[in-house]
């Protein structure tokens, strides 16, 4: 597979380690950031992408394996502006809002689900969540 300086790629995230996937372990989890422009070709296996201030502590230049031609329409990707990237170079989600709350029984206790909704979060923006794990991370939505 060959790119041409000027081509849209999308770069495979799922081997790096410590980066958060929008909650979603497995197959659910995004594996791919971008688009990115192709700057230039360094050798034969390697190009070098223009990368946004966001990710500047990793080097741009990344091997065609983790390259994937971005055939998707502009409105289907998520752009880099909207997420929001720490220092330990992972993906930082926000809540917005408690939709509603139900409990499940499980065999020998209750466990009380909210439904949150997610700031900029495209596709399903509404999750399930455990109540306890929602008020110890995001204290700020139960108050």
């Amino acid at each position: 597979m060959e790119f041409q300086v000027g081509d849209r790629v999308l770069l495979k995230v799922s081997p790096w380690k410590g980066i958060i996937r929008f909650r979603k372990r497995g197959k659910l989890s995004p594996r791919f950031l971008g688009p990115f422009k192709v700057l230039k070709r360094v050798g034969l296996q390697a190009y070098q992408l223009e990368l946004p201030p966001e990710l500047s502590r990793i080097h741009n230049t990344f091997h065609i394996c983790y390259l994937r031609k971005c055939l998707a329409e502009d409105k289907s990707v998520i752009p880099l502006s909207e997420l929001r990237v720490d220092e330990g170079n992972r993906c930082v989600e926000e809540p917005d809002t408690i939709l509603e709350r139900k409990s499940k029984k499980l065999r020998h206790k209750e466990v009380t689900m909210v439904k949150v909704q997610w700031k900029r979060h495209r596709g399903a923006n509404v999750t399930w969540e455990a109540e306890e794990d929602m008020k110890r991370r995001y204290p700020h939505l139960f108050e």
